[in-house]
């Protein structure tokens, strides 16, 4: 081993190799120090060629775990695999109105970080579902925990927990992820307990520490939805929580199924929601 190209003692550890293998440890876990790092490599003559090889190999192994742990998360999310709805594979240059950079904008994931909700509402075939999608996707790929859910397969699984005594394992778990979509908003009926095991989750999620947001997508305003709840001051409540900062997006125009989509009017209303916005309760 040619000694010119031994790290010792007296010669200084190239931070940025070091640095790259320490970030390394961390993304994998990995419980050593950079002071035993050093140490190891010091006792061990490493050259500078050595700790080369390390760095790829640990370069390796981090790329791999990140595409494994993406994909279980993906998996865990319910958001379809086959054909999966991206951003990338969404037409944004059909959209039309002054905020539809917005929208658009939703791919950063800010609002998770800032905890807004997002509701996107529309008629079948704006796309609503699709951005959704792309949202939990996008969280996917972050390594954040997403769960996709139907209003009518939400209101079948509180049914069922009620049935079985299992309530409160079933609301822990969807507090759990850090995104949380809700499609087809409208599309059934809660009865009063599960109307209460709405508010429950809400209200859960609300106080939920970390990153979070829940997205909603409803063909229905908002201040239609109390039609499809039996419980009205619970449902207040619920409303009062997701609405306390979103973002909501209107769009209109033709389906976007089947074929092109000729235009979209997008509106975007920031920060508390209005007495429009929420159900008026008698």
């Amino acid at each position: 081993m040619d000694s010119t190209n031994l790290i010792s003692s007296d010669d200084a550890m190239d931070d940025t190799k070091l640095n790259l293998i320490m970030n390394c440890f961390t993304s994998m876990k990995v419980k050593m120090s950079e002071e035993e790092l050093s140490a190891f490599m010091l006792d061990n003559e490493f050259s500078n060629t050595d700790i080369d090889a390390v760095l790829r190999i640990f370069n390796f192994l981090e790329k791999r775990n990140n595409e494994a742990s993406v994909q279980m998360m993906l998996r865990l999310s319910k958001l379809p695999l086959k054909s999966p709805k991206t951003f990338e594979n969404f037409d944004f240059t059909q959209l039309q109105g002054k905020n539809a950079n917005m929208l658009e904008g939703l791919q950063s994931l800010s609002t998770l970080y800032s905890h807004k909700n997002v509701a996107l509402i529309g008629p079948t075939g704006t796309g609503k579902t699709h951005i959704a999608m792309a949202y939990g996707y996008e969280c996917c790929q972050h390594k954040l925990k997403t769960y996709f859910i139907k209003m009518t397969e939400l209101n079948d699984m509180f049914t069922q927990a009620r049935a079985y005594g299992r309530s409160g394992r079933v609301i822990s778990n969807l507090v759990k992820p850090s995104c949380l979509i809700i499609d087809e908003v409208g599309h059934c009926v809660f009865d009063k307990e599960n109307t209460r095991l709405f508010f429950d989750l809400i209200d859960r999620r609300y106080n939920k520490e970390g990153p979070y947001t829940m997205i909603f997508t409803s063909n229905k305003q908002p201040a239609q939805w109390k039609q499809n709840f039996s419980e009205d001051d619970a449902l207040l409540c619920a409303l009062d929580r997701i609405f306390d900062d979103a973002l909501i997006f209107n769009l209109r125009g033709n389906s976007y199924r089947g074929k092109e989509c000729e235009s979209y009017t997008l509106s975007t209303i920031r920060g508390k929601a209005t007495n429009a916005e929420l159900p008026a309760l008698k």
